[in-house]
């Protein structure tokens, strides 16, 4: 019965994004759109190359997002946990202003494809200074290694958009997200990278599960909890980068959807991405759909709503933990 309701809500969301804003379309505009396509048609124009990018933008890097956010928090047994703790969102942004300084104006999708290697690199760094080479990466580790990562490579970013103008308007899609560039955006290759992330988490659910268990018992149980670590930042990898070259880095969406799809989904990690992946892109598609009706026809960027709904997620998580409790 949760799984219906939350399929239903995600086709209403779904339907309400590309019916609804400054122009209403109508089903007649839909079905001629897709049966005999006007590039002279503004209701054709805009569905076609508007709003259905947007939608599947938003079901792409909200999807990727969620599940992202049950990795981390599975991984490092932390409630507050997301892509950003580990300083995988920093990576790809500073990868992207850095690639914009030295390559001058490329291309929307040259500057997108540049999130991967940044949000690797930044992985890697994080795995190897949470002591992942010598094996003994444990949670906390991994926490303060990703959280001074961040801060230095925020830091970085800020440095070079001061030093650059033409950085930092680049910067200022990156740093807020938005969907209103999708049509420029990668969208098939990035749902691919996404798809594949999501692949490999699904693989190693059962092993992060075991993994919450603490090292010792997960070695116990056949569990290698270094290869495991790796792997599970690999796939972070793909699905925030992914997330982050369509829509940029949208804050608090990893944090907010995991402990929802955990209602929903049990004590099953698999089915928590599932529910996760589901929650991410309905939560993303209809922050950007209020940020479009808000202020019509001006446009509040995705990234902003997502963060006013997200923030006070944040601070009821944080409340409702209890000193030394764990995930």
């Amino acid at each position: 019965m949760k799984w219906a309701g939350l399929v239903s809500l995600l086709v209403l969301v779904m339907g309400l994004s590309l019916t609804v804003g400054v122009r209403d379309l109508t089903l007649a505009d839909y079905v001629t759109a897709i049966t005999a396509f006007d590039p002279y048609d503004p209701a054709h124009v805009t569905l076609m190359s508007i709003r259905l990018p947007r939608l599947l933008a938003a079901l792409i890097a909200g999807g990727a997002l969620g599940m992202a956010g049950s990795m981390m928090q599975a991984l490092t047994r932390n409630p507050l946990a997301d892509p950003g703790l580990l300083g995988v969102n920093a990576g790809a942004a500073f990868a992207l202003i850095l690639g914009t300084t030295l390559l001058g104006r490329a291309d929307q999708s040259t500057i997108a494809m540049l999130a991967f290697p940044g949000a690797a690199a930044a992985s890697a760094a994080v795995f190897a200074l949470g002591g992942g080479l010598r094996g003994d990466a444990g949670p906390v580790r991994l926490t303060l290694a990703g959280a001074a990562l961040n801060a230095l490579l925020l830091s970085l970013v800020t440095a070079v958009a001061l030093i650059r103008q033409d950085s930092l308007d680049i910067l200022r899609f990156w740093v807020a997200g938005s969907l209103s560039q999708a049509a420029a955006r990668p969208l098939f290759e990035m749902a691919i990278a996404a798809a594949i992330g999501g692949g490999m988490a699904w693989a190693l659910a059962l092993r992060l599960e075991a993994l919450s268990l603490g090292s010792a018992l997960a070695r116990g149980l056949g569990t290698r909890p270094g290869l495991v670590q790796a792997a599970t930042l690999v796939a972070v990898t793909l699905t925030t980068g992914a997330a982050v070259a369509v829509a940029g880095p949208i804050a608090f969406l990893g944090l907010m959807v995991p402990p929802v799809a955990r209602r929903v989904a049990g004590h099953s990690l698999r089915a928590e991405l599932l529910a996760s992946a589901i929650l991410g892109g309905g939560l993303l598609l209809l922050a950007d759909t209020l940020g479009r009706l808000i202020l019509a026809p001006a446009e509040v960027r995705a990234g902003i709503m997502v963060a006013l709904l997200g923030a006070p997620v944040f601070i009821w998580i944080a409340r409702s933990l209890r000193p030394g409790a764990t995930t």
